[in-house]
């Protein structure tokens, strides 16, 4: 809890005792009191207690501690692309994907003195890369800090008219700050997917349609991809996420991060998984769960 901002900590330390009184409720997200993962947790948690964690490691070791029933982690972004790596996260964690739930995001500029007076505007990378665009049109150089609603505490802390903080706008009432500029975003559609990760798959999915997540290594052999991803095109499933990324610092095996439309009790998807475990060194599903957002 030290590492919040000192204006957060109360807050923090509030929802901490809160949810511990009940860790069967607690859902953990990444960030301080007001971040946007808090705003998707209460929307997809309703009747959940929110678990303030500093970084994604602590908030996925609430859960595998007990303390927390599930976490809320942000995975990509439709102007930035990648949030959380959750290909590293996830399979060291023995956690399972089991939900997914789609956040569109808008930010304010927030400070203690006046938007002519910002030089700078303190946010996560992932923030600031949304806004990219927004900051340059008003000469507004951008500091990274690792949440958003967290520089809102620090700006708060600070008290410099010259360093604003670019956050979801509940976070300028929650550390009593000014809105200096509202509705943020270079583009309308910006969104963030998050996912719900859990110590379990729960028994009963309920009613699809479903997706799977799985990740997986293919042999070092020509066209090694063509070949393991054959089965999807051959049974007509539909693939919406492939990401490669390297393990290892080797640059000699690439690692594969997928999503496809289906579960694989369904027998085109089972199809495919089982050529795909053919055509490579290894595969892992990470969770299947039900759609948030029709995919076509």
């Amino acid at each position: 809890m030290e590492n919040f901002a000192a204006p957060a900590r109360p807050i923090v330390a509030a929802m901490i005792e809160q949810a511990a009184s009940a860790p069967e409720r607690a859902v953990a997200f990444q960030g301080a009191p007001g971040a946007n993962s808090h705003i998707a947790v209460l929307e997809a948690f309703p009747n959940g207690l929110p678990l303030p964690c500093f970084s994604f490691e602590d908030a996925i070791d609430a859960v595998k501690e007990g303390r927390a029933d599930c976490a809320m982690i942000p995975i990509e972004n439709s102007l930035h692309g990648r949030v959380a790596d959750i290909h590293f996260l996830l399979p060291e964690s023995g956690l399972v994907i089991t939900g997914e739930h789609f956040l569109p995001i808008r930010y304010a500029l927030m400070g203690t003195g006046k938007l002519e007076q910002v030089r700078q505007a303190m946010s996560h990378p992932q923030a600031l890369g949304q806004c990219r665009q927004w900051l340059k049109a008003q000469g507004i150089a951008p500091l990274s800090y690792p949440d958003t609603a967290g520089a809102a505490a620090m700006v708060a802390e600070l008290g410099n008219v010259e360093v604003a903080a670019l956050a979801p706008p509940r976070a300028a009432e929650i550390y009593g700050l000014d809105t200096l500029a509202s509705n943020i975003a270079d583009a309308e559609h910006n969104m963030t997917r998050f996912v719900v990760l859990a110590r379990a798959a729960p028994r009963d999915a309920g009613p699809g349609p479903f997706m799977t997540t799985f990740i997986f290594e293919v042999k070092n052999v020509p066209a090694a991809l063509y070949k393991a991803l054959g089965g999807f095109a051959t049974n007509g499933v539909n693939m919406t996420k492939l990401e490669s990324y390297q393990r290892g610092g080797t640059f000699a095996a690439t690692e594969f991060y997928a999503d496809v439309v289906g579960s694989p009790e369904d027998a085109t998807v089972g199809r495919a998984l089982e050529e795909l475990r053919f055509h490579t060194k290894w595969m892992r599903v990470l969770g299947t769960y039900r759609q948030a957002r029709e995919r076509p």
